[in-house]
């Protein structure tokens, strides 16, 4: 048919036609589409610096060391951050520079078909009593509670990322810089503030955390426990799934790390002096809604100001304040 719907179906002129035939047939047509769906999805989710990162955790423990997967990942739980499966697939694929060869039992397991590949390990368990309606009644029976809310800042994809640290009842916050969006790295920094802080000013500070359920907050337990004192030092509550407006003032916050660090910048060349300048800027800069006082200024009247300049925070005179992409670019 040369018209409109360019398919036979319903011709009255079918049967005594001599040209080719075109038969729409809707379960051909849909088999057609799954599978283009399907190729379109195929691939791999990970950058050259992702795979070196994996290379560089696991080859040393399997090649050299002939451990198992299993052993490797179960750890190293807090660097690792995709499952056992993904990483047999990249082995498979050739991703890594690791081998069948190299896994002694590999011959003993069989493809599973329609197998769901998990490519970010996160523990569901730690949703338990930390969802966000355990946040809220908590915040029903502790009204007066002040709350911080947490979330990553990437780069470009696989390289060092941001955590950040909002203190919403004055929009002060804090930044730190990790070589990877690992739990690993989240924990160490809750781990270098308590060491600097001492247990009791954490505690003061750090009194419940509202996350997302990004992979790199998935062991929560040793953020909320110290591991010098072995006594629990704050409380972590997870937001729902997509709804990052739940933490509105954190992502808020982030638009003035975007004037300087606009989406798509690598910040591997970034130390943490040049974080602890950015955050510096923006804690010192003025806010309508703070009755034009600034975050740090009410930070330190509220915990001290001894604490902003332990956190790496300096004062900015008003008229210095750069959020401009010029702040961090070098001569």
């Amino acid at each position: 048919m040369i018209n409109p719907p360019y398919v036979c179906n319903g011709c009255k002129n079918k049967s005594s036609c001599t040209l080719s035939k075109k038969i729409y047939e809707a379960s051909y047509a849909l088999k057609e589409y799954q599978s283009t769906l399907s190729e379109s999805r195929c691939g791999i989710t990970y950058n050259d610096l992702e795979i070196e990162n994996l290379n560089s955790i696991l080859k040393p423990l399997i090649v050299d060391k002939k451990q198992s997967i299993h052993h490797a990942v179960i750890n190293n739980k807090n660097k690792i951050m995709c499952s056992e499966k993904e990483i047999y697939n990249l082995i498979d694929q050739g991703v890594l520079e690791i081998k069948n060869i190299d896994l002694p039992r590999k011959v003993r397991y069989r493809t599973r078909k329609n197998a769901r590949t998990t490519y970010y390990k996160v523990d569901k368990n730690c949703l338990i009593t930390r969802k966000y309606e355990d946040f809220l009644a908590y915040m029903k029976k502790h009204p007066d509670t002040p709350i911080i809310e947490m979330d990553s800042v990437e780069g470009i994809k696989g390289g060092k990322v941001l955590l950040t640290i909002h203190f919403v009842s004055c929009s002060f916050m804090l930044a730190f810089i990790r070589n990877h969006n690992d739990a690993e790295s989240v924990i160490n920094i809750f781990n270098y503030l308590e060491k600097i802080l001492g247990i009791e000013k954490f505690k003061k500070l750090f009194v419940i955390i509202l996350t997302d359920n990004g992979s790199e907050f998935s062991n929560p337990s040793e953020i909320e426990i110290s591991n010098i004192t072995s006594e629990e030092r704050t409380k972590i509550f997870y937001c729902e799934p997509g709804r990052s407006d739940q933490k509105g003032s954190c992502e808020v916050n982030h638009e003035l790390i975007r004037r300087v660090l606009p989406q798509g910048t690598s910040f591997d060349n970034l130390t943490q002096d040049n974080i602890n300048l950015l955050m510096s800027h923006i804690n010192s800069y003025k806010r309508k809604k703070l009755n034009d006082c600034s975050p740090l200024q009410l930070f330190s009247l509220m915990f001290g100001f001894d604490i902003a300049n332990k956190l790496g925070i300096k004062e900015i005179e008003p008229n210095n304040i750069n959020l401009s992409e010029d702040l961090l670019k070098k001569d």
